[in-house]
């Protein structure tokens, strides 16, 4: 199986996948466009769809190298066995909806260089063979079976029958939507980041909740502040159960100590400004959330840069994850508490 991730994630959602019971991570890469994680797992379960952190799941239905036969129709002929098909598709059977004999299929096609052949032509031929393959099989898009080609490493590449949707990137949505709220993969790689699930959780600037969401899935009691009215009443829609109240992430109305962890996407671009100078913010906002972070806890933090300058002395660097959102640079910063 593979799997694809936010680029950058690959780091975290690799032990992820370790975890889940008969998983075995054998390589990771990046497609050019999302992290790939390689992994095989002893039997199909739903449990592999479902850390958290992955965009989209495959089961394998072959692989090759561009050394072997650097051209698309002898790729193309290369991963598409019949024999390793029919079991791929007994997976996706299992996983996704039951086979019918005729079926809709699209390719999708991904590498890392146009120097020898054009995606478009290993698409293309991918299709054909296909086609070959499953006589009462026709092209559509959307369709109901996708078969994504991807080179996951110079010159390595793999290709699966996809097994997710968006409801898995996207938790079937939210009550209420709010432009550039974070993805919840992202936000569920960042509660990873915040360690076991032992106390409250505080987002202090909680926008829709989504880390909210995320971390309350995970066994957190979640605690939420926003300077925005519209973030919380958004916030309180999509997790009613999480206490979430209109503050100020510079001067938040919690004693000294009382959270395990604050995780938090920090509001920057051009949309989320805030007041003042931004490095007199963030070290104000900093220090107030070492000040409310019990000693041994964590605070993961989703922004560009934080310089030293703006970071307390009881904040401890420990993970530092440079990811890109929506072809936007930024990084997953995570502290101690010491």
């Amino acid at each position: 199986m593979f799997a694809t991730e936010i680029p950058g994630l690959a780091p975290v959602a690799g032990p992820a996948l370790a975890e889940v019971a008969g998983v075995t991570v054998h390589d990771t890469g990046f497609d050019g466009r999302s992290d790939v994680v390689v992994f095989e797992a002893e039997r199909a379960r739903p449990d592999v769809l479902r850390t958290g952190l992955t965009e989209d799941v495959f089961v394998e239905v072959g692989r090759t190298l561009r050394a072997d036969g650097d051209n698309p129709a002898w790729i193309a002929g290369r991963i598409w066995r019949p024999e390793r098909v029919q079991r791929a598709l007994s997976v996706w059977a299992g996983l996704v909806r039951p086979l019918g004999a005729a079926m809709t299929f699209r390719v999708v096609a991904r590498v890392l260089h146009e120097r020898t052949f054009l995606r478009t032509d290993l698409r293309r031929q991918l299709t054909e063979v296909i086609r070959r393959d499953r006589p009462r099989w026709r092209f559509a898009d959307p369709a109901q079976v996708e078969v994504w080609i991807v080179e996951y490493a110079p010159g390595r590449l793999v290709a699966g029958l996809r097994l997710s949707d968006a409801t898995m990137r996207q938790r079937d949505g939210r009550s209420v939507e709010r432009e550039g709220a974070l993805r919840p993969t992202v936000a569920r790689a960042m509660v990873r980041l915040a360690g076991a699930a032992e106390g409250t959780l505080l987002d202090p600037c909680a926008g829709a909740g989504t880390i909210l969401a995320e971390a309350r899935a995970v066994g957190w009691s979640v605690q939420g502040r926003d300077i925005d009215p519209g973030a919380v009443a958004a916030a309180r829609a999509n997790v009613p159960d999480a206490a979430v109240h209109l503050g100020d992430a510079r001067k938040l109305d919690l004693p000294d100590g009382t959270v395990a962890a604050c995780v938090s996407n920090l509001p920057f671009g051009r949309r989320y400004r805030v007041e003042g100078d931004p490095a007199t913010w963030l070290r104000t906002v900093l220090a107030e959330l070492a000040r409310v972070t019990r000693t041994g806890g964590r605070v993961v933090l989703l922004a560009p840069d934080l310089p030293r300058a703006v970071v307390p002395a009881p904040l401890r660097l420990r993970d530092r994850y440079p990811i890109r959102l929506l072809g936007t640079k930024t990084t997953i910063w995570g502290y101690d508490r010491a």
